[in-house]
């Protein structure tokens, strides 16, 4: 796994491939991105990404502030990711991406 940098000594192109890397990502940000979307269910689309791999790169992607995770007081508890709204400015990028 590479070294983190401090954002400050990246060039911004290195700052978008750090958060697009990821065997995952682009494919949990693509369906993210047309709507809020459980754990569950994006588990399901994505196919066999084990659960553990998903929580992590979900995870990140908070830490980023590309996603955020809601959590409804119900039983039982209801968990729904959706893009912030730094998330929502990389929806040009994965459409751009899909008619590459």
């Amino acid at each position: 796994m590479a070294k983190s940098v401090p954002v400050s000594d990246q060039c911004p192109m290195e700052v978008g491939l750090n958060i697009l890397s990821g065997k995952w990502t682009l494919r949990i940000l693509w369906h993210i991105s047309s709507a809020p979307i459980r754990f569950n269910e994006l588990q399901r689309l994505l196919g066999i990404v084990t659960t553990k791999t998903l929580t992590a790169r979900l995870r990140t992607l908070e830490k980023q502030r590309i996603v955020r995770r809601t959590v409804y007081p119900e039983m039982p508890p209801r968990v729904e990711y959706a893009l912030t709204e730094l998330g929502q400015s990389l929806r040009p990028i994965l459409k751009e991406l899909c008619e590459w």
